[in-house]
């Protein structure tokens, strides 16, 4: 696909599309790619050989093309460096993730091209292209490319560095997570059954457990042996080390090169440089805030829980990082009359599956089916376990008052289990942009539920946790912001490509609806007797789960200033043991555990760097808008409409202040935030 520059077909043939379509193999993985780096210099070349005054259409244009063949081998390739069973495959696709990365830093520094997107006339042109045109200049300023030749080729150097190194630290952490042998049954007391039951002991009696998701949550939060618990802290804690370290301080050096390169103090100063925040100092005074007015509610809760654990373990003088989620659980036990095992039986993973479905259908007014596996439209799928979805436009249907009319809008893959060679993470992946008239958006979800074996002697129902749907309802926010705001006309600002500071926004607000006992029950039911969960549960899981807040954002305040700091000093005066256990006293109550090396799996230092403040940051623009919408009609509203409107289908079409302001009438408030993060004691029932 974007081999050439004739108009696109609509809804192209999809093993054009897609690098799996077929037998998938490292070399069929470089033809793919290489089509399209292709397909990209094709347009490239056209655009700068137009003659005569610069236009949107003679020159913009070809620049889309170039983009989106980049963004969709990119992604793809990505993708399958994530999920691909096949070593060899994964190999080739970081190779490939390489190539594409080269080819783009190659673009921005491109004087020529520059100099002609610079030169098109955009008066009398639409905001959308005049916003896409306006940021991408701004982005060819700030990689270099007013720079001198051996300044660009300097940077051209420390980019793909960076980019070589952190496509190493990701697939450290993928292929080196850790195991925890367990060999006395009696450290598993307080596991739940059907963990013991996937766990089962081998001939010699031992059990092994995975640092994957599935695993440590449920021995973090549930487990009653202290050791045990502190043995999974640590393994999960040490993936990749020691080998990421050097890795690390690598990446931070070389990007500090880059940006005094780029004329910049530090690289938190760049890497905010074209976000909403704007600098280094802005995000520094927004964390802050947010430190003051976390800090007394963090404090009162810990000493709440402190208390009562030293009344059932005498002698107990702290809690520390590994016991902290098994500290909390026992006390929303006590406090709140809940334990959080008993909403498990409740979320089985299908019937989460189809209840997050039904919700975003009613409140996007889409209507989401089994795409076909066979014929010219068939889904093309990287494993047999992933099933894909074709998402129709309800409002479309309703414009054209006939069901067989309903719009196709875009598709969407499911990637929901743990599997050998698979990343161990929960993550969206945008994998086709959509351009208006020529192709849908299409977008992946890559997680680690439980579940996943529905057949077999012992069949999994994927029993879930209350956190474990709300990162189902979060990752599916972004999914849905990738097809809704993914019908433009132009590939560079279609879905997900807001400022990188904005784009936590719609799947922190899908979080929230999951709190709503009515719709909960809609889906909500017992695996074995069907029963819906009763509302008076939902009501002491909601005031339970609210209790934790001020040290959960105390959490995102030292993953933020760990992931600032680093990247706002010298990296040679940086010792990542000391600072990241200076910055973890300094945010949270809990006794530091040592051996903890955090910063060898911490993913996000690759992807966000410097900018980890998104997650609080969005998280206040979400709570501000979730307030918009009527709690007796949430998901019906015409809160919910509007939403769609004015914050998802724009895409990346207008700046994140321009969507903030137009659905909230005013900038973003903290009230919101501040109300949530104290919810905890609005309804306080101390613990005997």
């Amino acid at each position: 696909m974007l081999n050439d520059l004739t108009p696109l077909a609509p809804n192209p043939p999809h093993d054009s599309l897609h690098a799996w379509a077929g037998e998938l193999t490292p070399e069929s993985l470089k033809t793919w790619v290489d089509r399209h780096l292709q397909g990209h210099q094709t347009a490239i070349d056209q655009l700068l050989t137009v003659q005569g005054p610069r236009t949107a259409e003679n020159t913009l244009a070809p620049y889309d093309h170039a983009v989106a063949a980049l963004g969709i081998a990119g992604s793809e390739a990505g993708l399958l460096h994530s999920v691909c069973q096949e070593k060899a495959v994964r190999t080739q696709a970081e190779a490939m993730v390489q190539a594409v990365s080269e080819a783009a830093v190659q673009l921005s520094l491109n004087p020529q091209v520059y100099r002609a997107l610079s030169s098109i006339d955009t008066s009398q042109a639409d905001a959308a292209t005049q916003h896409y045109l306006e940021r991408t200049l701004l982005q060819y300023r700030l990689a270099g490319v007013d720079k001198d030749q051996a300044t660009r080729e300097r940077i051209q150097q420390l980019q793909e560095r960076i980019t070589e190194l952190g496509l190493t630290f990701g697939r450290n952490v993928q292929e080196q997570g850790n195991t925890v042998v367990v060999e006395d049954a009696a450290e598993l007391e307080g596991l739940p059954e059907d963990f013991l039951t996937r766990h089962a002991p081998n001939s010699e009696g031992r059990r092994t457990l995975t640092t994957d998701y599935p695993d440590y949550q449920p021995v973090m939060t549930f487990a009653k042996s202290d050791a045990l618990r502190r043995r999974m802290f640590l393994a999960y804690n040490t993936r990749a080390y020691p080998a990421n370290k050097p890795i690390l301080m690598e990446i931070l050096s070389t990007r500090q090169q880059l940006a005094h390169t780029l004329g910049f103090d530090s690289w938190a100063d760049l890497a905010t440089a074209d976000q909403m925040m704007g600098s280094a100092a802005k995000v520094k005074a927004f964390l802050a805030e947010l430190d003051a007015a976390s800090k007394a509610g963090a404090e009162r809760e810990y000493s709440m829980v402190l208390e009562f654990a030293r009344k059932r373990r005498p002698g107990l003088t702290a809690i520390d990082a590994s016991s902290a989620m098994y500290w909390y659980e026992q006390y929303r036990r006590a406090a709140f009359d809940f334990d959080s095992q008993s909403v498990r039986p409740y979320f089985p993973y299908e019937r989460v599956q189809q209840g997050i479905l039904d919700t975003a259908a009613k409140l996007f007014h889409v209507e989401f089916r089994p795409a076909p596996l066979q014929g010219p439209d068939a889904a093309a799928r990287w494993d047999s376990s992933v099933t894909a979805w074709d998402v129709y436009d309800r409002q479309a249907e309703a414009k054209n008052g006939n069901a067989k009319q309903a719009q196709k809008i875009g598709r969407f893959y499911l990637d929901m289990h743990p599997r050998e060679g698979k990343d161990k993470w929960f993550s969206a992946f945008p994998l086709v942009p959509g351009i208006a008239g020529a192709q849908v958006p299409e977008a992946a979800l890559i997680c680690n539920f439980p579940g996943g074996d529905a057949g077999g002697a012992n069949p999994d129902p994927g029993l879930m946790q209350y956190s474990d749907v709300v990162t189902f309802f979060h990752e599916f926010g972004h999914l849905m912001h990738a097809i809704l705001g993914g019908q433009q006309r132009w590939a560079g600002v279609s879905g997900i490509a807001t400022e990188g500071d904005f784009v936590e926004v719609p799947s922190q607000m899908l979080e929230e609806f999951f709190r709503n006992a009515k719709l909960l029950a809609g889906f909500a039911r017992h695996y074995e007797t069907g029963e819906p969960i009763p509302a008076e549960l939902v009501g002491r899981m909601n005031r339970a789960s609210a209790f934790g807040r001020g040290n959960g954002v105390r959490g995102q305040l030292f993953y933020t200033r760990f992931s600032l700091d680093m990247h706002n000093i010298d990296p040679a005066t940086i010792d990542l043991d000391t600072m990241m256990r200076a910055g973890y006293t300094a945010a949270l109550p809990y006794t530091w555990v040592e051996g903890n090396r955090l910063y060898a799996s911490f993913t996000h230092l690759v992807g966000y760097s410097s900018n980890y403040y998104t997650y609080l940051f969005d998280k206040v623009i979400a709570l501000d808008f979730f307030q918009q919408f009527d709690a007796n009609n949430l998901v019906e509203g015409p809160a919910a409409l509007r939403y769609r409107k004015e914050v998802l289908e724009p895409g990346g079409s207008q700046p994140g202040e321009t969507l903030v302001r137009n659905f909230l009438h005013r900038t973003q408030s903290l009230d919101g935030f501040e109300t949530w993060m104290n919810e905890e004691f609005a309804d306080e029932k101390i613990a005997n």
